[in-house]
């Protein structure tokens, strides 16, 4: 391919999509690898069905796969440049993720009269008008896949499952990659199947041909900006599920506490449990429970013994653990738990993104049961606020929820694995043996934590439970001794906000509006915030992390500016919550439930309505 001929793009967002067992996901991951290691930044957004196997070639079935590749990148991108639809179901339900002019590759083999009825179609989808609005591309995949299978003495069903290579090959030649890098891939996954090898790279190379030869789409090839200023180290494409395991596996070696995980598998927090059961070599040790409940018990008990304790959910479980974490919070153990937030209320959404959970997570359990709370904001940050989660609970003797979602948890970025010698220092907050002024619930001055006395250390026998002690340890039901504890275990997380750093702001240092966003939104808030400048607009952007407690400087950030919205993936709970905190602060909300992440072009028109207002 000649330079001349390619067209230069500083990014590109490409969208895979068809029927459940398409290999959506597969080809998305794969491109998504092959990007990253030719040199671009990336995001992606696994888009998975809600049902677990729903018919086949209907709308209910489809699984989708976005990827932004370039230079920059801080979401997984809004509408995309090339669409795969695999089927009529998948076409009908993706197109309005394309944009106008986008590049729209079909399996022509899959629109039959039969498929284009259950996807809900009367008449022939493509009109005159709609191929003047996109490049559509009208590939044979299956019969040439099936073409190929049988050349290899392949049965039609074996090679139907390869037709997502087909078009993998196709997307490989329009964004001017190559091969070498999925085709050792395939070699290295299938090494005990070199027949399912054959076949794939076969495929793989014919849809990179076919593409070569239609000269439909040869004015749409474009090369891809790499990404610039990057820090010298390994890198690699992880997703959030599997950053906040190695941020606990990182958080255990520092500590010097082996990792403990009691948890029941729940979409879309599973793969933590998942990733974790794979590292026993680093200490780490996963008990899958029979129940949310028993996940977490597990937990309370293995941090009574020493563990740096934590326990996975998503929002139906971390209702189910509510009672135990009360139980937590009074015996001031350490643990993490880790809640990949999703749609709800109920089974709700379960493979939908949503910050749904953050009133639950700080007020969701009985009494006054004050614990820490804070939200990774993106893919790859999950590993160092997992490793940020354990040190808080490690120190502080506390509870911490760290709160992730499913566009984090499943979507992935470029990481750059860090050198564990550059990690921070983490110090349990370990009782000394034999000490004869221990007492269970005796509180450090600067930090009100109190000592961990573990079983089997001489000379620091004591009792904790859930009913109400008094400092010294035995059971009280004295009213001032429990305002006194009440007081105290509520002092301590509000002495955290001590031992964290500045909430900082971005943008123009002269805005007419503050946008405020926590947790997942980083990335389209981010780009939002930075185009509008850009455009000469006036806005400020503070993004938190930390949720309970604030960073001390938040009210001092919030009353610097007339107009204030606040952006969440859900009716308003993080907004509700400033309101609560700061009522002399005016501000508005600008609130999304629908199971996706914010897009930047309607986040840029909520703001730009707000300026004007």
């Amino acid at each position: 391919m000649s330079e001349n001929q390619l067209i230069n793009k500083e990014d590109l967002v490409v969208r895979f999509a068809g029927d459940s067992g398409d290999g959506m996901q597969l080809s998305g991951t794969l491109f998504s690898d092959a990007s990253a290691l030719t040199g671009n930044d990336i995001a992606t957004f696994p888009d998975y069905p809600a049902e677990i196997r729903a018919p086949h070639n209907t709308i209910a079935g489809v699984s989708g796969y976005q990827v932004h590749v370039g230079n920059h990148i801080y979401s997984s991108g809004d509408k995309c440049d090339i669409l795969v639809a695999m089927n009529p179901a998948s076409f009908k339900s993706q197109l309005k993720w394309a944009k106008k002019g986008a590049t729209v590759i079909v399996d022509a083999d899959t629109f039959t009269e039969e498929a284009l009825e259950k996807a809900g179609y009367a008449d022939n989808p493509f009109t005159d008008e709609l191929e003047r609005a996109y490049t559509i591309v009208h590939a044979p995949i299956t019969s040439f896949t099936e073409r190929i299978g049988g050349e290899q003495g392949v049965d039609k069903k074996t090679a139907d499952k390869s037709r997502n290579m087909f078009a993998l090959g196709m997307i490989f030649f329009l964004t001017n990659k190559t091969l070498e890098k999925t085709n050792a891939y395939l070699e290295r996954k299938f090494a005990k199947k070199p027949e399912v090898v054959k076949l794939n790279k076969a495929v793989l190379s014919e849809g990179y041909e076919y593409a070569e030869k239609l000269e439909l789409i040869h004015s749409k090839i474009v090369d891809i900006a790499k990404a610039d200023k990057m820090e010298k180290g390994r890198y690699r494409n992880i997703t959030g599920n599997v950053a906040t395991a190695w941020g606990l596996l990182a958080a255990s070696e520092k500590s010097g506490r082996r990792l403990f995980l009691g948890s029941y598998p729940i979409t879309p927090a599973t793969d933590v449990m998942v990733e974790l059961a794979k590292h026993k070599s680093l200490g780490a040790r996963v008990f899958q429970a029979e129940d949310e409940i028993a996940g977490i018990c597990s937990a309370i008990g293995a941090s009574y013994a020493g563990a740096l304790a934590c326990t996975s959910t998503s929002g139906p479980g971390l209702s189910l653990k509510s009672e135990a974490l009360g139980l937590a919070v009074m015996t001031e153990l350490p643990l993490v738990v880790v809640d990949v937030q999703r749609g709800g209320p109920s089974t709700g959404l379960p493979t939908k993104t949503e910050q749904s959970d953050l009133a639950q997570a700080l007020y969701g359990r009985n009494g006054e049961a004050p614990l820490v709370v804070v939200a990774a904001s993106s893919s790859a940050n999950c590993f160092y606020w997992a490793f940020n989660a354990a040190k808080i609970a490690l120190e502080h003797m506390t509870p911490v929820i760290l709160l992730t979602d499913g566009y984090l948890g499943n979507g992935s970025q470029l990481f750059r694995i860090p050198k564990m010698a550059d990690m921070p220092e983490i110090k349990p907050r370990l009782a000394k043996e034999n000490d004869p002024n221990y007492r269970p619930f005796r509180r450090d001055e600067e930090t009100y934590a109190r000592e961990w006395a573990l079983p089997g250390m001489a000379g620091l026998s004591h009792r904790v439970g859930g009913l109400e002690k008094c400092p010294d340890g035995p059971l009280s039901t004295d009213p001032e001794n429990h305002a006194l504890m009440v007081h105290n275990r509520q002092e301590k997380v509000n002495r955290v906000a001590n031992y964290i750093p500045d909430q900082e702001v971005h943008g123009n240092p002269d805005a007419d509006l503050l946008v405020i966003g926590w947790g997942g939104t980083a990335g389209a808030l981010t780009l939002a915030v930075e185009e509008m400048n850009n455009e000469g607009k006036k806005v400020a952007y503070t993004h938190f992390n930390y949720i309970c407690p604030l960073p001390k400087n938040t009210g001092d950030i919030m009353r610097r500016y007339k107009k204030i919205v606040v952006c969440e993936l859900n009716n308003g709970q993080f907004a509700n919550y400033l309101r609560a905190q700061f009522p002399e602060c005016p501000m508005t909300q600008y609130n999304k439930v629908m199971g996706l992440p914010f897009e930047v072009g309607e986040l840029k028109a909520e703001f730009n309505r707000l300026l004007e207002k």
